[in-house]
């Protein structure tokens, strides 16, 4: 959802933070580890009720998540586990922090928000909560899996960043009910819009594909120019087959080949 010149100038602003970090030897792996422990905390701390304060560390977990990925292009120490890493440790920390709030949500069954029309609000948020992780991951799965094919795919509404800030306004302005319903919806709604995405792309490539190959048989059904039967026209602008005019050359010659069958000579 946000434009790729938000997210520049927010991975720049990212790395000039992290700058100093780097100094000091701290690893991106350091960082991603880190990240998980303060969403840990976060899950605490709106478990306990805090949601005010969890909405600000649900924001300050999301930015520190961006640290890792600028500590490994001011070290120039990007890897392929650290990518991993990094990855699944985001599934864990959204879905504790989700789960943190579920927690919370048991706890308090009088839930009732004055703007949500439907009765049993505890039922509802904690349907909302569960299709939300689901979404969750299932938006980066499509991701991933599309990718481990060859196919780049980052379309949708609601990507990581867009999720968090969505669930720390929530939890700030004491509408999280809302914001677990745009959750629910929405990541599920940017996981079917991947799907479509690949099925799109899959179905483009498929067709190249077919039109190589057609290309191909083409050039390959050709006749020869050599080939011993040629189509030539007719008066009557028909095309008929018939035998070039050469004649393979007999290896001997009646009566001194002791018969009097031709014998063609073989390539």
């Amino acid at each position: 959802m946000f434009s790729r010149r938000i997210q520049q100038r927010a991975r720049h602003l990212v790395t000039l933070l992290v700058s100093p970090l780097a100094r000091l030897g701290v690893t991106p792996n350091m960082l991603t580890g880190i990240g998980l422990l303060i969403s840990i905390l976060t899950a605490l701390v709106i478990a306990q009720g805090f949601l005010v304060v969890g909405g600000w560390l649900v924001l300050f977990a999301g930015i520190f998540d961006m640290f890792d990925g600028a500590m490994a292009r001011v070290r120039n120490a990007a890897t392929i586990f650290g990518a991993f890493l990094d990855s699944t440790l985001d599934r864990y920390s959204e879905s504790i922090i989700l789960f943190g709030l579920l927690w919370y949500v048991i706890q308090h069954p009088g839930l009732q928000d004055s703007l949500w029309p439907a009765p049993h609000e505890q039922t509802w948020m904690m349907v909302f909560i569960y299709v939300a992780v689901v979404g969750s991951l299932m938006v980066s799965y499509t991701k991933a899996r599309a990718e481990g094919l060859g196919i780049e795919c980052k379309t949708g509404l609601l990507a990581r960043p867009e999720r968090v800030i969505i669930l720390a306004i929530g939890l700030l302005t004491n509408t999280g009910i809302w914001a677990l319903a745009l959750l629910a919806v929405f990541s599920n709604v940017t996981a079917v819009e991947r799907m479509v995405a690949v099925w799109s792309k899959a179905r483009q490539f498929a067709a190249e594909q077919a039109g190589q190959t057609h290309e191909t048989q083409l050039s390959t059904s050709q006749p020869d120019a050599g080939s011993d039967h040629q189509q030539v026209p007719t008066e009557d602008g028909t095309n008929e087959t018939r035998e070039s005019d050469v004649r393979p050359v007999p290896t001997s010659v009646p009566p001194f080949s002791g018969g009097g069958v031709k014998r063609e000579e073989t390539a």
